[in-house]
């Protein structure tokens, strides 16, 4: 049988300059992208500044209608708040009224002699009731009113002047 002979090369030793030197392969540029100019036409730009300045005009407008409508809002809520603490004072006081002359019926009705005479205890406390709470009825449907239309009075004005601004 033949031998084979087989050659092998040898590589040359790296040195360090061979590192030092870059490679011509990894050399390239990168891409510059660039925002092409263009040229908006003026009456594009004035239609465009038109807008804006509408627009920052409504935004204006909406924001005081807003303010407004939150003032006026806190105001009707005070007002409704004063208003039913009042009814619920006058109604209070029309209760304290109506239990006392009650306990001075009862008391009243402890020293007759008489069923006559208690009969006509009786009566006089029924008809004075009857005028006290008639009057204290219309007193608290007076009040009622009175608030309502303080109450309902600024939301009315308001509302038709938030109307005009926003027009």
């Amino acid at each position: 049988m033949a031998e084979a002979t087989v050659k092998v090369k040898t590589a040359k030793p790296v040195t360090p300059a061979a590192f030092e030197q870059p490679f011509a392969a990894a050399k390239f540029d990168l891409p510059k992208f660039e925002i092409p100019t263009v040229e908006i036409p003026t009456a594009y730009r004035e239609l465009a500044e038109k807008g804006i300045a509408q627009a920052k005009q409504n935004y204006e407008k909406m924001k005081q209608a807003a303010e407004e409508a939150s003032d006026l809002l806190e105001a009707t809520y005070t007002t409704a708040t004063k208003g039913a603490a009042n009814y619920g004072v006058q109604l209070i006081e029309a209760f304290r009224a109506n239990a006392n002359a009650n306990f001075d019926f009862a008391r009243d009705l402890l020293t007759v002699k008489s069923l006559s005479e208690a009969i006509e205890l009786s009566s006089a406390h029924t008809r004075k009731q009857f005028e006290t709470v008639t009057a204290q009825t219309k007193d608290l449907a007076a009040l009622a009113q009175k608030v309502t239309t303080e109450t309902a009075e600024p939301i009315k004005s308001g509302i038709t002047k938030a109307f005009r601004v926003v027009a």
